[in-house]
This record gives C-alpha cells, sequence and structure tokens, in this order.
C-alpha cells in the first residue's frame, strides 16, 4: 500500500513580490498628506479649545519651536506605528495601493516591528535610503522587514 500522506506541517512554496518604487512612494505621499490632513485637524481643535495657545509668527520662541518639533515627531511615529500595528502592516497608503508590510518571511509584522518601523523614518536622511529600485529603506532595513505587493504575492494566512 502507497503512504499519500502529507505532513500537516510542511510549508507550502511563499512567494513575495517586492513593492515598486511607485507605489512606495505613493505609499509615502497618501500617508503624508493623510498625516498632514490630521495635524491640522488636531491643531484646529487644539486652538478653538485653548486660544491662549496661539502666538504670533514675528515672537521667537526657541522653547515653543522645539516643543512643537517634538510634538510633531512623536505623532509621526504614533501615526505609523498605530496604523501597522492595528492593520497589519498597512497604512492608508498601502490600503490604497495594495501593498503591506510583512516580515521577511512574509508572515504579518509585529507590533514591536511597527514600532521599530516607525521610529526609524524619523532619522535624519531616512527618506534619501529609498531611492533607487528596488526601493528598500533602513526602516525595512533594520526592522528586517518588506513591503510586498499583495496581488503578486502568496504567503501565509493572517
Amino acid at each position: 500500500m502507497e503512504n499519500t500522506e502529507t505532513h500537516i506541517f510542511s510549508d507550502p512554496e511563499y512567494h513575495l513580490v517586492q513593492a515598486s518604487t511607485a507605489k512606495r512612494f505613493a505609499n509615502y505621499i497618501i500617508d503624508i498628506l493623510f498625516f498632514y490632513f490630521l495635524v491640522f485637524v488636531g491643531s484646529t481643535i487644539y486652538v478653538l479649545l485653548n486660544p491662549s495657545s496661539v502666538y504670533s509668527p514675528l515672537e521667537e520662541n526657541a522653547e515653543y519651536n522645539l516643543t512643537e518639533t517634538l510634538v510633531f515627531i512623536c505623532s509621526l511615529i504614533v501615526y505609523y506605528f498605530c496604523l501597522e500595528a492595528l492593520f497589519k502592516g498597512k497604512t492608508l497608503g498601502k490600503l490604497i495601493t495594495g501593498t503591506r508590510a510583512v516580515n521577511e518571511d512574509g508572515s504579518n509584522i509585529s507590533p514591536k516591528a511597527a514600532f521599530l518601523r516607525s521610529l526609524c523614518r524619523v532619522v535624519p536622511f531616512e527618506a534619501f535610503s529609498a531611492l533607487g529600485t528596488p526601493s528598500y529603506p533602513w526602516h525595512d532595513r533594520w526592522a528586517k522587514s518588506y513591503v510586498i505587493d499583495e496581488k503578486g504575492s502568496n504567503r501565509p494566512a493572517d
């Protein structure tokens, strides 16, 4: 009698297609525009609730500028972290372009990886690391992740 069983834990063949540089750029543009929209809405609500917080543009206030910059950077980290952690590697840009951030093995990124990717995005000149084809920026390299094109990829089930 011939044994035709297949082992239940054997890994099927997975194929990952890295997202094109154009799609990565589109992700960036969509996400940064949406982020600025959220900052605008949040700032407007803050000013409406606290009008005394508005200062004159002619006023030089180094402490305020530093605080504003730190809040902006932290907000950017939180934006990318929350979206990628909650939506399994997706942001608004990735949702629109049909791409997703995954681990090197094709599995969904963990919240830890999403946080590391988010932190890496605020490193000075990080955006320049995305130039080239294929695009493999520092936030992918350092978090050991890729952004894949979902239509062309066969990966482990969610």
